[in-house]
């Protein structure tokens, strides 16, 4: 029998706001720990194989110390610890890897020797190192009837193994449209509805990859439970909706990328099963597409184990009439054809990806009630509406919701050049031009991003956001010089204080150099690089901040140019803490406190080198609630 380990909750929720063992309403301010963490540590060179180990990621126990003091100097509380369901168990179902958990468990325990709080983030791109991600298991895809070495010969994902040189810089994103990860997201969300006769172990796609995915995330919890330093899990990165809303079969969901083959999803479904197709290609010129068309899968190659075959053409959705692929059920995949609506159109998020939500938290938090969940939408598309009914237990206790979105500049990340003066609107496409109209730009999409959260009554937290240090072909590694991203990522801090939420900026990898980047995709956005030993653009990311606050903030404003932070709450008793680095005041600087109330004053503890202000506004207890005899209190930090 396991002993019991009670661990008390460092955080709660409290309607909009995350509190601290104190009530003080904390912005939580960290890092994604770390983008190579979606690749196994050894063998290195990343190999699709189950003989693999993550133990060593994010970085081998004997650098913890320098990687999370460095991190707990830029003013970090708060780490999203990335983890893969692959990490944790590789080898075949419930076939854990239990040295990578010690491992993890060690590593959490020095965190907590740094004041480092941590949730834990079950993290995905394109559902598998396989289909050119990571995330999944192999043995997933092989479950469902895949042949891994089919894969990439019959075009249902590519890999940076498979296209080699020739793979394209921020093209991962378009194995969305390929057959493998729309089948695999389809199955594991709404296998039950629409491939109810593709079984595995005599259990549904959809319950065999979800029961064995939870029952992961459930163990990974277990062997945590004693580390202070978790206050919750993500409930999956970034999911995707796979087939699932696709009016026709002749096109397909929107993804973003700089170039790359766009099949519609009857091509990619065809393809998969040994016909060849012709389809388009485009490469951005400037800002316009240029088009042209692609082979996929010329050899003829189907993707299927022997006994398999295409989940979709057993359905009746296709069919081969004469030896041509046709379509049959062209909406099949948009509207219910079954249950108590027949006709009506699915609710991606509504009809599947909250189900599973609310299946993981309930399972994930069994003997962890203390926990809270940071819950994602498809990013920049759907997110499912947490009303106060959604979120209990079966048993009907409460269950802590966070949402957790992402954002990033899609301009700045496809076409890697920083320009100040224009941007578009990740959501709308709207165009900005000028300095000042970007700015609000952007303030406005993380404020809109921001809103959807706190109208459900829940807290908003940026989980994602970030910039390339590869701008403009390296030429920082050149130079040395990272401004442009420093502006860049000034820029979407002042849009987060501006709309005073919590974030993680994406991301810290300890195993980052000039020659590899981040190790995953050709991605590079670490903060960190092992190649100079130094975090980069640190001004841009490590600057005055809110930690906790007595009260409720109302305004919070870092004035690059000049220097000067501003901070506006409505006290309560307590002491408001506020990240001052030195950084930024290399002379030093003061502290001034204003209140608009006559009976508002405060102490004021400035401590440089703890790079901290603790202010403790005086005749501040009856001011818990908003209204009459609320002290509205104002600091300001300026330098010497």
């Amino acid at each position: 029998m396991e002993a019991i380990v009670k661990v008390e909750a460092k955080y709660t929720v409290d309607g909009i706001h995350i509190r601290d063992r104190a009530g003080r309403v904390v912005i939580l301010r960290g890092c994604n720990l770390g983008g190579d963490s979606k690749i196994p540590f050894a063998p290195e060179g990343n190999p699709l194989s189950y003989d693999v180990s993550f133990t060593g990621r994010p970085f081998p126990e004997s650098e913890a110390d320098a990687h999370f003091a460095r991190l707990a100097s830029w003013g970090f509380t708060f780490i999203r610890l990335v983890i893969t369901w692959e990490a944790v168990e590789h080898a075949g179902p419930e076939l854990y890897d239990e040295d990578y958990l010690a491992y993890l468990r060690t590593i959490l325990k020095k965190a907590e020797e740094y004041n480092l709080s941590v949730f834990i983030d079950p993290h995905q791109d394109a559902w598998s190192r396989w289909t050119g991600g990571d995330g999944a298991p192999g043995w997933t895809l092989e479950a469902v009837g895949f042949d891994l070495a089919k894969i990439a010969p019959s075009g249902a994902a590519f890999t940076t193994q498979s296209e080699g040189g020739h793979y394209r810089r921020m093209s991962w994103t378009l194995n969305y449209l390929r057959y493998a990860n729309a089948t695999m997201w389809t199955l594991f969300f709404a296998g039950n509805a629409l491939a109810p006769g593709r079984l595995i172990e005599g259990m549904s796609a959809q319950e065999w990859l979800q029961s064995h995915f939870i029952a992961a995330m459930r163990h990974t919890a277990r062997r945590l439970k004693d580390c202070q330093a978790i206050v919750g899990f993500g409930t999956l990165n970034e999911p995707h909706f796979g087939f699932i809303g696709l009016k026709s079969l002749s096109s397909h969901h929107r993804i973003q990328a700089p170039s790359g083959s766009v099949p519609t999803a009857f091509e990619a479904i065809a393809a998969a099963s040994g016909f060849t197709q012709s389809i388009r290609r485009f490469a951005l010129v400037g800002f316009l597409p240029k088009r042209g068309l692609e082979t996929l899968n010329p050899e003829r190659v189907s993707l299927f184990k022997p006994g398999f075959g295409c989940p979709w053409l057993e359905g009746g959705v296709w069919a081969i009439e004469s030896g041509v692929p046709v379509v049959k059920k062209d909406d099949y995949f948009y509207r219910s054809r079954e249950g108590a609506e027949p006709g009506r159109a699915y609710d991606f998020c509504e009809d599947f990806l909250k189900p599973f939500q609310k299946r993981f938290m309930e399972e994930v938090s069994r003997k962890h009630e203390h926990y809270i969940f940071f819950v994602e939408g498809v990013p920049m598309a759907q997110r499912p509406v947490w009303k106060a009914e959604d979120r209990v237990r079966s048993d009907g206790t409460p269950l802590s919701v966070v949402e957790a979105f992402h954002w990033y500049d899609g301009l700045t990340l496809l076409f890697k050049k920083w320009r100040s003066w224009l941007h578009a609107d990740g959501e709308t496409s709207a165009l900005s031009f000028g300095r000042g109209a970007v700015a609000r730009s952007v303030k406005a999409q993380i404020a809109r991003f921001a809103g959807k959260a706190r109208a459900d009554g829940i807290p908003a937290f940026l989980g994602e956001f970030g910039v390339q240090f590869d701008l403009a072909n390296g030429r920082s590694f050149r130079t040395g010089d990272y401004s442009a991203q420093e502006s860049a990522l000034g820029c979407y801090y002042d849009a987060i204080d501006a709309a005073l939420v919590s974030s993680t900026i994406w991301n810290y990898s300890a195993s980052n150099t000039h020659a590899s980047g981040d190790g995953w995709n050709t991605e590079d956005l670490s903060i960190y690089c092992a190649t100079t030993g130094e975090g980069r653009a640190v001004r841009g990311f490590s600057r005055p901040y809110a930690m906790a606050v007595a009260g409720v903030p109302v305004m919070m404003e870092f004035n690059r140019k000049r220097r000067e932070f501003t901070l506006e709450w409505d006290a309560s008793s307590g002491v408001t803490e506020i990240y001052v680095p030195a950084h930024w005041y290399p002379e030093g600087w003061r502290a001034d406190f204003e209140s608009d109330s006559p009976t508002g004053q405060a102490v004021l503890e400035e401590k440089g080198e703890e790079q901290r202000l603790f202010v403790t506004v005086e005749g501040s207890e009856q001011s818990e609630n908003a209204g009459e005899g609320v002290i509205r209190a104002r600091v300001t930090v300026r330098p010497l």
